[in-house]
């Protein structure tokens, strides 16, 4: 397990790069809109690790009501781990309240599932599977859930 990315909302991504590409000097890896979570998307590596920038497509969305709530800042922290469907068990037999209970397809293909704040000291925690033909969003066999 590592942390993957350290996703921040912004208001606009284009505006924000001004301070992570021009003046931190990082590398856009890759910009995409992930319309099943209503945000544009922008991955900075930094390391081993991303910054992903999170701009909302609307004010109705996640993004959109975290920013008009808190403003502009770290809105989640992703780990990356190998097998999704596990950690997910592992967190719900821990206790855990996950927002989502199977994982769903995220930025860059990856499989990804969250983990409401109150089970991790106000922290919204991602865990991240790497896309590959083995992975899926549904496991091939039945659910134990």
């Amino acid at each position: 397990m590592r942390i993957d990315h350290l996703g921040i909302a912004v208001a606009s991504i284009d505006e924000s790069l001004a301070f992570y590409r021009d003046a931190l000097g990082l590398e856009v890896e890759g910009r995409e809109t992930v319309a099943e979570q209503g945000v544009n998307v922008c991955m900075l590596p930094v390391g081993p690790s991303r910054v992903e920038l999170l701009e909302p497509l609307g004010p109705d969305t996640p993004v959109g009501k975290f920013l008009s709530k808190r403003g502009p800042g770290i809105h989640h922290i992703c780990y990356r781990v190998d097998d999704i469907h596990e950690a997910l068990v592992r967190l719900k037999a821990a206790g855990a309240r996950l927002i989502d209970e199977s994982p769903r397809v995220g930025a860059g293909g990856h499989l990804v599932a969250f983990v409401h704040p109150n089970s991790s000291g106000g922290v919204l925690v991602e865990i991240s599977q790497e896309p590959g033909p083995e992975h899926s969003a549904h496991p091939s066999q039945g659910d134990n859930s």
